[in-house]
């Protein structure tokens, strides 16, 4: 009889792309998960008879080869199990047969191509690659979720936010993840490729996501992005004028060039379209005042000089008024029973781990619980969310430094830690995923415990300098310094603001001292303003005020720090950051050794962008999406650009809008087609040289 020839191959990519949720991919090919059954549709010459010879190649990597595991031969006519992967024959009639394949659970994820042998005869179908990817969906995968209501929304959402600010003025950032957007999946498998993971090491999600939070960083192996923090992004786009990762991932995919320029929030954003593309759940983390280089000595020393204005140039240690990362979620078989579920994972180049700039994945109970002997880089994430702050106000004396310790603060450091919640566009508050109740017996056990682990604080300023004089009734040899004496007089202080913060007005600020206990208390108040970019550098120095006040038993004095809008505006206009207000506040009690310091971060209020346009719209009939801004500071917005994106509806768009000047209106306009159906969300961003960050953002359902 004549011998069998495979005539064609249909991937049956509709039907295969349903139940393994993979139909948002914008790509020709076959998406499936591992450990879910998908169909195969075989024509031949003739009909298939069961003492035929057929079999299915799958390979992955550049060599596939059986003894590696790389190749797969699997035979639908005896249907036996190869390497956890199953095969059947569904249906046989005619000329067409129709084929289930299921992937082994733990199969290496990546591209395999397929091949089809039929005795000596070999197919390649064109299009025969076919992507395989986590399956959060799948009971035997080790990155299985369960729960519907979060697999929405940390695999298959691609927008969301990214929460940003200080912690007491958090707000959001809309980003555009866009995991399933054009040749970002190819992105992913090229990094996949780079990563020299070997190929059995792809089928587990902790050696993957720790490759990743390594290559979404230029630092070690030319990946996506390269950090900047200069203040100079002239050479590239600079980090506050992205709205997504999309841009990043193409651009990245077409130049395979690290793409200029990233800060922690792009990294954090750019991680997570990664991770959720390879189909691992994820979600960006807010850490707000996070502790940073604290050499892991849990301790972070603040520089102050006499009016309170924090000194940029003596610190090592600095704190950030937030830092995002990312948590991933799978199981940790490398580790004993207990710590599976979130994993802290993080690609801002921060310190070397193993020689890398790569961080995590980490149990976020291995943090909580001061498990910090635990792989990987645990002691690190512990300590930006639990150093203690430690001031010293720096004066000359005799020409020398004297360093003073006017407070530590045991409670500022890791607040408010945040990610977008489920299903809702909200905030969600994750802190006790993070660390115990600040002073329960379980935080104080946990603190015992990672202490253990990591070595003491010296309790003598680290700064720049060798010699240090130090002031000898500051500083007790016993470790004991850390905890606050009990306040005699109840000394309390708070910074608030008593107008709306916007660009142009003056920043009406007050400093309110508290007293709460009998006598007669005098107090030294120095208080000072200065703006600082998100990573805690300052960028200006504002004023101060110094007062002396007196106080009687229990009552409370307002102090007004006032600055004027000359003070800031140049400063606004010449940094390429978004900067943030910082307040000091110093208080000491004469005739007591007591000495508090508090210190707030606020950020500045803009005016908003409305989008308007239809609730509802058809696919591919277009309709009409309208921005509109309207200047209400009292000072002109130069050099104004309007930056726009869509998934599913348009790419990004940029309209330049040139001065703003006050009260003046601008309105652009997008004819737009939806390319795909369901919720979408269009995203817009208005940039110039006063204000970075106005963003907004409006939903449309597609039907």
């Amino acid at each position: 009889e004549t011998s069998l020839k495979v005539t064609g191959i249909d991937f049956l990519k509709s039907q295969n792309s349903l139940l393994p949720h993979t139909d948002a991919y914008n790509i020709k090919n076959l998406v499936v998960r591992r450990g879910q059954a998908f169909q195969l549709q075989l024509s031949f010459s003739r009909e298939l008879k069961s003492s035929d010879k057929l079999k299915l190649c799958f390979g992955i990597g550049k060599k596939p080869m059986k003894p590696r595991g790389t190749l797969l031969s699997l035979n639908p006519i005896q249907g036996k199990n190869t390497a956890g992967w199953q095969i059947s024959v569904v249906k046989n009639s005619g000329k067409e047969c129709l084929l289930s394949v299921t992937s082994s659970p733990w199969a290496p994820v990546g591209k395999y191509t397929l091949n089809v042998k039929t005795g000596t005869d070999i197919y390649k179908p064109e299009n025969n690659a076919v992507y395989l990817l986590f399956n959060p969906w799948c009971e035997a995968d080790v990155v299985f979720l369960d729960n519907e209501a979060q697999r929405n929304e940390y695999v298959l959402n691609d927008t969301g936010y990214i929460y940003v600010g200080s912690a007491y003025s958090i707000y959001n950032r809309p980003w555009n993840f866009g995991q399933f957007e054009e040749f970002v999946l190819d992105a992913c498998m090229y990094l996949l490729d780079k990563s020299n993971l070997k190929i059995s090491n792809r089928r587990d999600p902790v050696l993957v996501a720790r490759a990743m939070s390594a290559l979404v960083n230029a630092n070690n192996d030319s990946g996506v992005l390269l950090g900047n923090w200069s203040g100079d992004y002239s050479n590239g786009t600079s980090p506050m004028d992205w709205i997504g990762s999309v841009s990043i991932l193409q651009k990245y995919y077409e130049t395979k060039k690290p793409v200029a320029y990233g800060q922690c929030w792009v990294f954090s954003g750019v991680l997570t379209t990664v991770m959720r593309c390879l189909g691992v759940p994820a979600r960006s983390v807010s850490n707000f005042n996070s502790a940073h280089d604290t050499d892991e000595n849990l301790t972070v020393d603040v520089y102050l000089n006499e009016f309170g204005e924090k000194l940029n140039s003596m610190s090592f240690d600095s704190v950030w008024n937030f830092h995002v990362w990312n948590d991933v979620w799978m199981k940790r078989k490398d580790l004993p029973p207990g710590f599976d579920g979130w994993q802290a994972i993080d690609a801002t180049p921060q310190e070397l781990s193993q020689g890398i700039f790569q961080c995590g994945p980490c149990p976020l109970k291995a943090i909580r619980e001061g498990d910090v002997y635990l792989p990987f880089d645990s002691k690190f994430v512990y300590a930006e969310v639990n150093a203690d702050e430690v001031y010293w106000v720096v004066k000359k004396v005799n020409g020398e430094d004297k360093y003073t310790r006017v407070g530590t603060e045991t409670q500022g450091i890791g607040v408010n830690i945040s990610t977008k919640a489920v299903g809702q566009d909200k905030r969600e508050d994750i802190t006790a995923q993070y660390k115990f109740p600040e002073g329960s017996k379980e935080e104080r056990e946990a603190m015992q415990k990672a202490s253990s682990f990591i070595r003491p604080a010296e309790m003598t300023p680290r700064a720049y300098f060798a010699s240090v004089m130090m002031s000898t009734d500051d500083v007790d040899s016993k470790p004991t310094v850390l905890c606050d004496t009990v306040s005699k007089t109840g000394l309390q202080l708070e910074i608030t603001h008593k107008e709306a913060l916007y660009p142009g007005n003056p920043l009406e600020l007050a400093i309110t001292v508290k007293t709460s206990t009998p006598g007669s208390w005098t107090i030294n108040l120095t208080s000072a303003c200065q703006l600082q970019s998100y990573t805690g550098k300052v960028e200006a120095t504002l004023g101060y005020v110094k007062e002396t006040i007196k106080l009687e038993g229990k009552s409370e004095t307002q102090v007004p720090l006032k600055i004027a809008p000359d003070a800031y505006m140049k400063t606004l206009a010449s940094v390429e950051d978004e900067v943030l207000i910082h307040i000091t506040a110093i208080a000491e009690v004469q005739g007591l050794d007591e000495k508090l310091t508090k210190e707030t971060t606020m950020s500045f209020e803009y005016p908003p962008i409305t989008v308007q346009m239809p609730e509802k719209a058809q696919l591919n009939k277009e309709f009409t999406c309208a921005l509109i801004f309207k200047n209400k500071l009292n000072v002109p917005l130069d050099n104004c650009r309007l930056l726009v994106e869509g998934l599913g509806i348009f790419r990004m768009t940029e309209f330049d809008e040139g001065d703003v000047k006050p009260g003046r209106i601008i309105k652009s306009e997008i004819i737009c087609t939806p390319t795909r159906p369901g919720e979408k969300k269009i995203v817009a961003k208005l940039t110039s040289t006063q204000i970075k960050g106005i963003s907004a953002e409006k939903t449309i359902t597609i039907t």
